[in-house]
């Protein structure tokens, strides 16, 4: 992992995996991470290490022999400010909202067995033209599964986030105000140093009102996912009874294979991952691939400790809308915030080249710098949104640029618990842009606060 990780595609969604900045002691609270429920707090059944901090207390709870509980909440407040929104296009092209979410969340242990309950409630101020279920989802039931360690298998059962990799594919919507969450069956698996993830899972659909999310009748998921020391190789399937691809509608079914190769040498990092799809949709056949790259270089020595990172994204589009094969690659169930805090375009039929600069300035405050270019992968295919809506049609267009960004972060850990962010983005629109449409300049302010324990 790098040492400096560039904030200008991970603020929303990674910063909050950073670890607390508490004072060195003979105890280190565990990093937290954005699904909780992998946080290991057991060390705390000493007396002694739970008077290390404030939130001691709350983090292990004795009640009986074998049986303690756990607890932890998060507040955020997110402001952004969009001018010129889908380049002009949008219902609402300037639009300037709040969103508000309130995460706690209660860890029960008996023995080998845990109960792990989060709730959430959520609202939007000003979201124009209306908000959406993702904008806000009132009162409802996040997460909320029983858990049995079993040694050398993990069995879980109930509605969960998902995390595998750098989600590419599963992940879980943490930028946006209400993350995706699935109803089903996970199994973990210990193979020596290897750890299987066996799924059987279908993502859970937000409603705006109370206690109304459920699971959806259309999608599923299941697969394996196998991380190795440096190599995670994993198949996914997935199948949506609804699907609509261009003017085509019907089933989907895809099967993905994939793999990873990530690591760290000397004040280097790379990750690299793979991805080929094959199924079948509506009456034709689906082919379509991806391939994502990344090198960074960290000068841990130098003024301001910089953090340079390069990435090339290659995802696949439909080549020909006249034949019955489907050539657009499906993300799935993507981060929400992809390319970076401004993310107009999502990962189908798209070319990206990314350059950022991390900087350290000082020992609670990082900055980054970014810049962006995409173009589009296949000629015959329009762009998408990162759910996987075509925001722009191929039309007649022979352009495959479209457009370059830019984009500048900061993040202050002010306390251990709160953290205080900005980033400010601008997408200038290219040629496909400009011939398919309002072709104005994107900008973005985003301004948040964090409190999490």
């Amino acid at each position: 992992m790098p040492r400096l990780a560039p904030l200008a595609a991970l603020a929303a969604t990674l910063l909050p995996h950073l670890a607390h900045a508490e004072p060195t002691e003979a105890w280190q609270a565990p990093t937290l991470s954005i699904t909780r429920y992998d946080e290991d707090w057991s060390d705390l059944a000493d007396a002694e290490k739970r008077a290390h901090h404030w939130t001691g207390p709350f983090k292990y709870i004795p009640i009986s022999d074998d049986v303690w509980l756990s607890t932890g909440i998060e507040l955020r407040v997110r402001n952004e400010n969009l001018e010129n929104n889908l380049w002009g296009g949008a219902d609402a092209p300037n639009d300037s909202y709040v969103w508000l979410r309130a995460l706690p969340y209660a860890d029960l242990h008996v023995g080998k067995v845990r109960a792990f309950v989060q709730p959430i409630a959520s609202t939007s101020a000003s979201v124009a033209p209306s908000p959406g279920p993702v904008d806000g989802t009132g009162i409802d039931l996040l997460q909320g599964f029983v858990e049995a360690d079993l040694g050398p298998v993990t069995l879980r059962g109930g509605r969960q986030m998902l995390s595998l990799g750098t989600e590419r594919l599963i992940g879980t919507r943490y930028g946006p105000n209400v993350p995706l969450a699935f109803d089903g069956l996970r199994a973990d698996v210990t193979l020596g140093a290897a750890k299987v993830s066996l799924l059987a899972v279908r993502p859970v659909q937000a409603r705006r009102g109370d206690f109304d999310d459920r699971t959806s009748p259309d999608k599923s998921l299941w697969g394996a996912y196998a991380v190795l020391p440096g190599l995670d190789l994993y198949y996914l399937g997935y199948r949506n009874q609804a699907a609509h691809w261009g003017t085509r509608g019907g089933t989907e079914t895809r099967h993905s294979l994939g793999a990873r190769w990530h690591g760290s040498r000397d004040d280097w990092h790379w990750n690299v991952e793979g991805v080929y799809q094959f199924g079948r949709f509506a009456d034709g056949p689906i082919s379509a691939w991806t391939l994502g790259t990344e090198l960074g270089r960290a000068f841990p020595d130098a003024p301001l400790a910089p953090d340079l990172t390069v990435r090339v994204n290659v995802v696949s589009g439909d080549k020909d809308k006249a034949d019955n094969r489907l050539g657009t690659f499906n993300a799935m169930f993507p981060k929400g915030k992809y390319f970076g805090e401004l993310s107009p375009v999502g990962p189908y039929n798209i070319v990206n080249a990314y350059s950022s600069l991390g900087l350290q300035l000082a020992p609670d405050i990082s900055a980054s710098l970014a810049a962006m270019a995409y173009w589009r992968a296949s000629r015959g295919d329009g762009i998408y949104d990162i759910p996987g809506n075509l925001i722009r049609d191929a039309g007649d267009s022979r352009a495959k640029f479209v457009g370059k960004e830019v984009e500048a972060t900061l993040a202050w850990q002010a306390t251990a618990e709160l953290e205080l962010s900005a980033s400010l983005s601008a997408f200038a629109p290219g040629a496909f842009i400009r011939e398919t449409g309002s072709a104005r300049t994107i900008h973005m302010l985003g301004l948040e606060s964090n409190f999490r324990f």
